[in-house]
């Protein structure tokens, strides 16, 4: 018997991975699965962008391998993306990496800075991918604690108390998920300031900066984030393009090209018709962001009122895709999604994957037809 590699001793399949497993077969037995789980937008992307995919499939070259770096074109559209709505200048050719979507990059950005026995400074709650690369590569994750008493943000001084001589990244994720905190000018300075007192590399990730969020922010903004900081970016969620798996990656030069250096020996370029409309989404008005959002806010109610249906408190000044909702004290996330599940056949993400500070709460997706959403309530009322 092939034994398999000693990295996967640690390392479980994603949650969502074996969940959507389960709920497919529910949904064979016949039973009316109403998912709230997943946040993989449900709407079209602009149609500006799909007829810039199917105009290129003609073109010349079209369908060989691109540039591992992709086209120049495409990094010029993010780096005016990035000058319009975050005021921070890049130079596409240097400081902007595309990627198969943010997840490869979190990959590439490990094997590219840590070595094994590092230690990475991961939120709890946090995105589950953080911890399981870590352990992919051979090094160690530290868990700093995210609460609602602290607005979901990190202490930095209890962390500096700790010894923190071995870390080499943190990742941080604002506006955050699950719990939809919006970041503040003077975190993004802190966590700068901390980065360089520790020399540590910073990561940002944003994929959710223009969803019911009135100030998208980037980190790369602040006086000297640059030095000590990359941030992930990604079109999945503001422009409904999860399956089309666009990414980037921006910052220094010196960084971009040492994850380059991974990327250009893990695929061969992007096909050059989704790398086009990428460019046509980047280049959308602002006119998309509202009517995008003005969807999500109809929604967003509705959600609201599933939470309370299910007496649990939220926070109506978070952003992003998702209602974070707080669960009473006599519940357990996994059990009570579980028993939702089996009782009225609507499928909630509990917080407990996302760390142990999400033991008490659920996570309500936006990502579903209103109607959906309407019958959710019905059934829980």
């Amino acid at each position: 018997m092939i034994q398999i590699a000693n990295r996967l001793q640690n390392v479980e399949e994603y949650y969502f991975s074996k969940k959507l497993r389960e709920v497919g077969l529910l949904k064979a037995q016949g039973k009316p699965i109403i998912n709230l789980g997943i946040g993989s937008p449900d709407l079209n992307p602009p149609e500006r962008v799909l007829n810039a995919l199917v105009e290129t499939f003609n073109e010349e070259g079209a369908h060989k391998y691109q540039s591992y770096q992709g086209i120049l074109e495409l990094r010029e559209a993010i780096a005016d993306f990035y000058r319009r709505h975050f005021n921070v200048p890049l130079s596409p050719l240097t400081e902007v990496l595309p990627l198969m979507g943010s997840k490869e990059g979190i990959l590439h950005i490990s094997m590219a800075f840590l070595n094994e026995g590092d230690e990475v400074l991961i939120p709890n709650p946090g995105y589950p991918t953080y911890q399981s690369v870590t352990k992919l590569v051979g090094a160690t994750p530290v868990f700093y604690d995210l609460t609602e008493d602290n607005n979901w943000f990190p202490n930095l001084i209890e962390l500096e108390k700790r010894g923190l001589e071995k870390v080499k990244i943190m990742w941080v994720n604002y506006p955050h998920m699950p719990t939809g905190a919006q970041a503040t000018n003077k975190l993004f300075e802190d966590l700068i300031t901390f980065a360089k007192r520790n020399d540590i590399l910073i990561i940002n990730d944003n994929p959710y900066s223009f969803i019911l969020n009135k100030y998208p922010r980037s980190i790369l903004k602040y006086n000297g984030a640059a030095d000590v900081c990359l941030e992930l970016n990604s079109l999945s969620k503001t422009f409904n393009m999860a399956g089309w798996r666009v990414g980037m990656l921006l910052g220094k030069e010196t960084y971009v090209k040492a994850v380059l250096r991974v990327k250009s020996n893990m695929d061969s370029g992007m096909f050059l018709g989704i790398q086009k409309g990428a460019i046509e989404a980047l280049n959308c008005s602002d006119m998309w962001f509202l009517s995008l959002n003005s969807v999500y806010e109809q929604r967003r109610e509705i959600v609201w009122q599933i939470a309370e249906a299910l007496n649990c408190t939220y926070d109506k000044m978070a952003t992003g895709l998702f209602v974070w909702a707080k669960l009473p004290d006599y519940l357990n996330a996994e059990e009570y999604i579980d028993l939702i599940l089996k009782e009225k056949s609507i499928f909630i993400t509990p917080g407990t994957i996302f760390g142990s500070n999400g033991n008490r709460y659920i996570r309500i997706s936006l990502c579903a037809p209103q109607d959906d959403l309407e019958e959710a309530l019905a059934r829980l009322k």
